[in-house]
């Protein structure tokens, strides 16, 4: 390791413990008793409580929320990904007068807070009967993720030589032909990079299914962890195991798609 990598790696690793920490200190705490996690908040269980955990994972609640995240991130993820790679191939590979134009309406679409919007939206669900429906936190939530997602989808379509397009128009390939048998396999790791962002953030939204949920079948898993947090205020131990469980499929997905991730934001990089 070169001398002149060092404070980069030392700000890596300092930045690396803010995460692990907490992360390691909940898995643990959700071994220990109340009393163990006031006593010896940061050491070893002693003894081993694994109920806390047993509790949650035979929770019927835990698992209708657990399947209400992952049907609605999936969903959403869907409709993201298809719409955004349509448009994006549009405004990348045709040229057509006002495209710059669309493309900045999308950018300004990054800087319209969701906050602003909660309460035009929740009276638009309203009107169209989307409220305690999964359907209109999928809708909201794709539209929320449909500007960055064409943001980094165009940046990948650009940069895709014309000389291949040529060669597939050559062979009598129609547009959409091209855009579909070529353009998506050769986009792998930017469509891959585009789903994990938009799985992940359904997964962490709160405010939206607060707003459009009321009836606790449609919860998902951070409403969950709110109202378990406030039925077990008084058991610490027991919340911290529920918090480490919802995070798993998050991470774990996230673990599984780290490469592509990583690849897709890289390669979009330097072909935009």
């Amino acid at each position: 390791m070169k001398a002149k990598h060092l404070p980069l790696h030392a700000v890596s690793l300092i930045l690396g413990a803010f995460v692990a920490v907490p992360i390691v200190y909940a898995l643990i705490g959700g071994f220990k008793d109340t009393a163990q996690l006031s006593t010896n908040p940061f050491g070893l269980p002693s003894p081993w409580h694994p109920e806390n955990y047993t509790a949650v994972f035979t929770s019927a609640a835990f698992w209708r929320q657990l399947g209400n995240s992952v049907v609605i991130a999936l969903a959403t993820t869907l409709i993201v990904v298809a719409v955004s790679a349509l448009a994006a191939f549009v405004l990348a590979r045709f040229a057509f007068r006002g495209r710059e134009a669309v493309f900045t309406m999308f950018t300004v679409g990054l800087m319209f807070p969701f906050t602003v919007a909660i309460l035009p939206l929740f009276v638009l669900l309203r009107t169209f009967g989307l409220l305690d429906n999964p359907v209109g936190v999928i809708l909201v939530q794709a539209a929320f993720g449909i500007p960055v997602t064409i943001i980094i989808l165009r940046g990948f379509f650009k940069g895709i030589p014309l000389e291949i397009e040529e060669a597939a128009t050559l062979d009598g390939c129609t547009p959409f032909g091209f855009f579909w048998r070529i353009l998506l396999p050769m986009a792998r790791p930017a469509l891959a990079t585009v789903s994990v962002l938009a799985i992940v953030g359904s997964w962490n939204n709160f405010m939206l299914p607060l707003v459009v949920f009321t009836d606790p079948q449609w919860w998902t898993i951070p409403l969950g962890v709110q109202q378990f947090q406030g039925e077990y205020a008084a058991d610490t131990a027991r919340i911290l195991a529920y918090i480490v469980l919802a995070m798993v499929p998050a991470l774990a997905f996230y673990a599984v798609a780290e490469r592509h991730l990583i690849s897709g934001l890289t390669a979009g990089a330097m072909k935009g």
